[in-house]
């Protein structure tokens, strides 16, 4: 049985939802300060129905990682993502103010709220760095982002987020998608939804079907690169500072993301960093013309205690699109 909610919105700042006493997530939509970090929505905290920690927020190593968020690291020339940009093998990474970007929230075109279910589809604008020449914060794609909190399950100790994406090229000229491994950095292809964990997760477990990954950094290792063709799921356990518990994390892919502009290959770290992100580019560039859209949509599912291949695919099995 499925558990209520409580969604206490701030508007112009914040959504936050909380079951049995636990605040669960806060979706934040008003801009950080730092331009530099690519101001845009993020969600963070999340937590455990159990009240765990899941989320890191402006680590020392990464100020730009933020909870759960949408990103795009590389993107004609701009870096939707955050922090410094892969310039090539060459020049490695380097701080350009005038290449970071940003998502402009612009209002919510639906917002519902029921006993056991959060649904809200928020209206954003991606602008590129207005230091660019030529530029002047040109708009360069509108995106209609939903987000829907639901599945909250005691029994279980679980609940659900569903996060998906559609985007449209705005600019006049052709959008391309990479990442910097399309920039020539060996198996670092993040972009897209990327989620980073908290500091106690670092060394976590991650696998996903098939006896793909397991056992720590062996597991993200072996996980890096891996076609959502080959995983359409990826979990992620973590043990926790201060409290003796362990925390899963299972990220999946919607059935029609196997039909999206781009296939999709993970993102997976254990070490230096715990992070996932389904990523749209990570071996090869795409291209979005003029006026055209893309869209994927994932579902994280948030739980207590350390998760094993049996327990993520019947979760899967019994929790349908």
């Amino acid at each position: 049985m499925t558990q209520q909610i409580t969604v206490t919105h701030t508007h112009g700042t914040r959504i936050s939802v909380a079951s049995g006493g636990v605040e669960l997530m806060a979706y934040v939509y008003a801009p950080d300060p730092d331009a530099f970090e690519a101001r845009k929505p993020y969600a963070h905290p999340l937590r455990t129905l159990a009240g765990s920690p899941v989320s890191g927020y402006r680590p020392n190593d990464h100020r730009w990682h933020k909870g759960l968020q949408m990103t795009s690291s590389h993107l004609s020339g701009q870096n939707f993502w955050g922090g410094n940009s892969y310039l090539g093998p060459d020049q490695g990474y380097q701080r350009v103010e005038e290449r970071v970007g940003s998502m402009r929230h612009d209002g919510f075109e639906e917002f519902t709220v029921t006993d056991d279910r959060l649904r809200f589809t928020e209206k954003l604008t991606w602008v590129a760095n207005p230091s660019i020449q030529h530029s002047g914060g040109q708009e360069w794609a509108r995106e209609l982002r939903t987000i829907e909190l639901h599945s909250v399950e005691p029994d279980e100790g679980t609940w659900a987020l569903d996060w998906s994406i559609h985007l449209t090229n705005i600019r006049g000229e052709a959008l391309h998608f990479g990442s910097p491994t399309t920039a020539g950095r060996e198996m670092a292809g993040y972009t897209g939804l990327n989620w980073r964990g908290p500091r106690d997760f670092i060394g976590g477990d991650a696998f996903g079907p098939d006896g793909r990954g397991g056992e720590g950094e062996k597991g993200a290792s072996d996980l890096m690169g891996t076609p959502a063709a080959d995983a359409p799921w990826v979990a992620f356990t973590g043990e926790h500072d201060a409290i003796d518990a362990h925390s899963t994390l299972l990220f999946a892919h919607a059935p029609e993301n196997a039909d999206a502009i781009h296939a999709s290959h993970w993102f997976v770290r254990s070490e230096p960093i715990p992070s996932v992100a389904p990523s749209w580019a990570f071996f090869e560039e795409f291209e979005l013309p003029p006026g055209e859209s893309f869209g994927y949509r994932y579902r994280v599912v948030v739980a207590d205690g350390a998760w094993d291949r049996t327990r993520a695919e019947s979760y899967l099995k019994n929790h349908g699109w």
